[in-house]
Parts: structure tokens; C-alpha cells; sequence
């Protein structure tokens, strides 16, 4: 058994071992819109759902550099955004969506992918989408490194609406989501390493 301390460890070394460490992770492909409303897309693994009643979900979102990244800034700014669930039929275009632009552009633009209009916000979602969340911002946090530097801003969202592809995805009467039709992607470790859902199983919980 290695014992590690992460205080002992570079910013880099940490970084490697957790995100290698907790996997699959969903992927959040989130739209947010500029004061110059543009359109921004983006890709994000530290992502999942932290509460049922309220409906909240949460993503945390790396500064590069100190500086905070577009997604966040819009969703401060706007207080609004969408998330998508990625799967396997739009990964390449989201993945697409991670490289570096110009404000004034839009990483749709580099995607066959198209927008659609949402029904509670001002923030467009993605068409081809087989689920998307429509969300308000519910808190915003920031963390600092050992140093004092803000370097992660933590976003919690309220889910105000839910779009679901089709009845093959969403069973209405029983209210549950088809994960074998959706087929969502995960994250593993690195930048270029990713999974499919892969085999599921059941185990009864006991009483």
C-alpha cells in the first residue's frame, strides 16, 4: 500500500491522482452566453448531481492561470446557463468545443452542432442533445490553493427545466432515463481517455 500526502504533492501530481483515481466521471457540456451574447460551449468532467429535492447540480471550473474562464464568468455574469449530458453521438463535436478562442467567437462554430431555444432562460441549449438541464445559478464558490490563489470556481445550479430526447430515453410513466439509449461518455484519466457506459449489473439492497 503507497500512503501519499497531498500537501507533499505538486499542483500536477495531485491533479493526476484524483482525476485518475475517481472515474468514470460524467461529462457536462455546458452553454453559457456572453454580455456580448455570444454563444460559448464547453466540456467539463468535474461535474455531477448533488441534490434531488432541490434539484441542484454542480460543476467546478479550473482558473487558468488566475484568471477565471469564460463559462464561469457568463454564468456569474448571467446567472443562468444549460448543461447537456455528453454521449456517445456528440463527443467529438463536444470535444471539439475544449479548445482555447477568442471571446468574440463561438466553439460552435468549430461543431456540426446547432442551438436551441430554451424555455425558462435566455441561454440557448444544444439541439442534437438527448437531455439537457435548464439552470439557474444557486451559489457560486471559490477555493484557494496553499498559496491563497483562487484557483477553482464551484458552480451549484438549480435545475429549472429538463429537456429529454425522446420516449426511448425518458419513460414518462415510470419517470425513468433509458442510460442504454442515452449512452452517455464518461471521463477516465488525461486529457484523451474516455468510456463508454460498458456492462451494468444489479444487487438488491437489503432491508
Amino acid at each position: 500500500m503507497i500512503t501519499l500526502l497531498l500537501d507533499q504533492l505538486s499542483r500536477k501530481e495531485a491533479y493526476k491522482l484524483l482525476s485518475g483515481s475517481i472515474v468514470p466521471r460524467p461529462i457536462a457540456f455546458i452553454t453559457s452566453l456572453s454580455k456580448e451574447n455570444v454563444v460559448n460551449a464547453a466540456p467539463f468532467s468535474f461535474f455531477n448531481v448533488i441534490s434531488g429535492h432541490p434539484p441542484l447540480i454542480a460543476v467546478s471550473i479550473g482558473r487558468r492561470d488566475g484568471q477565471m474562464k469564460d463559462t464561469a464568468q457568463h454564468i456569474i455574469d448571467r446567472e443562468e446557463f444549460v448543461v447537456h449530458v455528453s454521449d456517445e453521438d456528440m463527443i467529438e463535436d463536444i470535444n471539439e468545443t475544449a479548445a482555447t478562442l477568442p471571446r468574440e467567437e463561438s466553439e460552435l462554430d468549430r461543431t456540426g452542432l446547432h442551438q436551441a431555444e430554451s424555455h425558462v432562460i435566455s441561454v440557448p441549449g444544444i439541439k442534437e442533445a438527448r437531455i439537457r438541464f435548464e439552470c439557474q445559478l444557486e451559489k457560486h464558490l471559490t477555493f484557494q490553493n496553499d498559496e491563497g490563489e483562487i484557483t477553482v470556481d464551484h458552480i451549484i445550479g438549480r435545475v429549472v427545466c429538463a429537456h429529454l430526447d425522446d420516449e426511448a430515453v425518458y419513460d414518462a410513466e415510470k419517470g425513468y432515463v433509458s442510460t442504454n439509449e442515452l449512452k452517455p461518455v464518461a471521463r477516465l484519466a488525461g486529457n484523451d481517455y474516455y468510456a463508454h457506459l460498458g456492462t451494468s449489473f444489479v444487487l438488491k439492497r437489503p432491508q
